[in-house]
């Protein structure tokens, strides 16, 4: 069985909703496609060539996407956010999924997400907290147990250990966490599938803020596909 090991998982919203799983060390990546609950034949395939000027992902370090949250844009935008690293520098790459094209590349440091920049080599993933009454929150988890909260609106960030009383149940997976992607799902609460190491995930239900679902194995009847080389 193949392990998944070295990749970063975001999820995409323009259209049908999907997990996009970026594997560094081969530079490829497969499509989840949520509705359809598969990876499509023909993946993994190569990342140059698809993903515009985007063509070498060893560097990407974790992304997650926003939709309509009103940054000088329009008023139904589905945004990727990739964070990578570039000579060492923290960049961050804006990739309009509705075109299909990178609309901007920055120093995070020179960006909207400059406050993360202290915890950027810790972070393993984000996400967009969506829960009622907080439009722009985002969570990171890190690396050495902890995570920050970001609220845009009030320009704060939080640093604090994951316990149980911080993230319920994540706390006996904190030291193995590789990436994450939220699955949005349109009239229920979301999903955020957390994948450790030893080939297993874990879903993080975000308006309820706990885990609902413990250290699974993947296989190809829980994630069809995604194990194909």
């Amino acid at each position: 069985m193949p392990q998944l090991k070295n990749f970063v998982a975001i999820d995409w919203r323009s259209g049908p909703d999907r997990i996009f799983f970026f594997f560094k060390d081969t530079n490829t990546y497969s499509r989840f496609n949520i509705g359809d609950h598969e990876v499509p034949a023909g993946y993994p395939t190569a990342v140059a060539g698809r993903w515009d000027t985007i063509s070498q992902i060893e560097e990407l370090r974790f992304g997650f996407t926003t939709t309509s949250i009103g940054w000088n844009t329009g008023t139904d935008e589905d945004i990727a956010w990739l964070f990578y690293t570039k000579d060492g520098t923290p960049m961050v790459c804006k990739y309009d999924q509705d075109s299909d094209k990178v609309a901007n590349v920055s120093k995070v440091a020179s960006s909207i997400w400059a406050p993360i920049l202290p915890y950027f080599d810790k972070i393993v993933a984000g996400t967009w907290w969506q829960i009622a009454g907080h439009p722009k929150l985002f969570k990171f988890l890190l690396n050495d147990g902890h995570y920050i909260n970001f609220n845009y609106l009030k320009q704060k960030l939080t640093h604090e250990a994951i316990t149980y009383n911080t993230m319920p149940g994540l706390e006996h997976y904190k030291d193995r966490i590789i990436t994450a992607a939220q699955n949005d799902r349109t009239f229920a609460d979301s999903y955020w599938y957390i994948f450790l190491t030893n080939n297993q995930y874990l879903i993080y239900n975000i308006q309820q803020d706990r885990l609902i679902k413990g250290a699974t194995t993947i296989t190809n009847s829980n994630w069809p596909g995604l194990l194909r080389d």
